[in-house]
C-alpha cells in the first residue's frame, strides 16, 4: 500500500517538474559512463534520475546558482550504483547541497598529529549519516578515470544503511557476509602491501583510510571504470 502510493507520488511530481528526455539527454551527454547503457537500460536510469529529483531537494551552498541541468547530471550519477537496486535505497534523507568548488565544514576537525582545528579541510564531497550529501561542482565535473565525487558518496549513503559507513553494506538476498568480510578483508590488505612496496595501486591511495573509503573508492572506480 504505501510502495503503491509513493510510485504514485513520484510520478505526479515528475510530471509537476516537467523535465525531458532532450534535456536529460543533454544534461550527461559528455559523461562518458554513459555509453554503456544502451536501450531499455538507458530509458530505465532516465526514469529513476527523475525519481530521485522527485523525491531529493538539490540546494545551493553558499549561494551557488543551481541549473536544471546540472541536478539532472549530479541525479543521474547518483542513480547509476541503484539501478538495479531501486529509489528506496536511498530512503531516509533528503537533500543534496551543491557548492560551486570545495567547501569547509564549520565544525572542529582533529588532524592525525592530534591537533584540533576549529574548522575541518576542503572537501570535494561528503555524506552526513541521516542527513543531506554535500558536494563540489567543480568535482562533479572533473569526474572521470576512475574518479566520481557523486558515486563516492553515494555509496557512503548506501553502506550507512546498516551499521554506519565502514564497508558492511545490506547485502543481496543471498549473499554470504562471511564471504564478504573475507573477501574485503584481504582486497584491503593487499592493497595496503601494494602501497607499503611502492608498487601500482588499481584505486586512489585514499581508499587506505579506511574500510568505509575503501568502499567508497572502490564503488566509484567499478563504475567509471571497471576494467581497472
Amino acid at each position: 500500500m504505501l510502495a503503491a502510493w509513493r510510485n504514485w507520488r513520484d510520478r505526479r511530481r515528475v510530471k509537476k517538474m516537467g523535465f525531458t528526455a532532450s534535456q536529460w539527454e543533454s544534461a550527461v551527454a559528455d559523461w562518458p559512463v554513459m555509453s554503456r547503457y544502451q536501450g531499455a537500460e538507458r530509458k530505465a536510469l532516465m526514469a529513476l534520475t527523475f525519481r530521485f529529483l522527485a523525491r531529493k531537494s538539490m540546494v545551493p551552498g553558499g549561494g551557488f546558482a543551481i541549473t536544471d541541468a546540472m541536478c539532472l547530471r549530479v541525479a543521474t550519477m547518483a542513480c547509476v550504483p541503484i539501478l538495479k537496486l531501486g529509489i528506496d535505497w536511498y530512503n531516509g534523507w533528503y537533500t543534496v547541497i551543491l557548492y560551486e568548488e570545495a567547501f569547509i565544514p564549520n565544525r572542529a576537525h582533529r588532524t592525525a598529529d592530534g591537533v584540533v582545528h576549529a574548522r575541518g579541510p576542503l572537501l570535494a564531497g561528503e555524506a552526513w549519516q541521516n542527513g543531506p550529501v554535500i558536494l563540489s561542482w567543480d568535482a562533479v565535473c572533473k569526474s572521470g578515470g576512475a574518479s566520481n565525487v557523486v558515486i563516492h558518496e553515494m555509496s557512503h549513503k548506501l553502506d550507512m544503511r546498516y551499521q554506519g559507513a565502514n564497508g558492511a553494506p545490506p547485502l543481496h538476498q543471498g549473499m554470504s557476509p562471511q564471504q564478504w568480510h573475507d573477501t574485503f578483508s584481504q582486497a584491503f590488505s593487499d592493497l595496503q602491501e601494494d602501497y607499503r612496496r611502492h608498487r601500482h595501486m588499481p584505486v586512489d591511495a585514499y581508499a587506505l583510510t579506511g574500510p568505509g573509503e575503501f568502499f567508497a573508492v572502490c564503488s566509484e572506480a567499478f563504475f567509471e571504470s571497471p576494467d581497472q
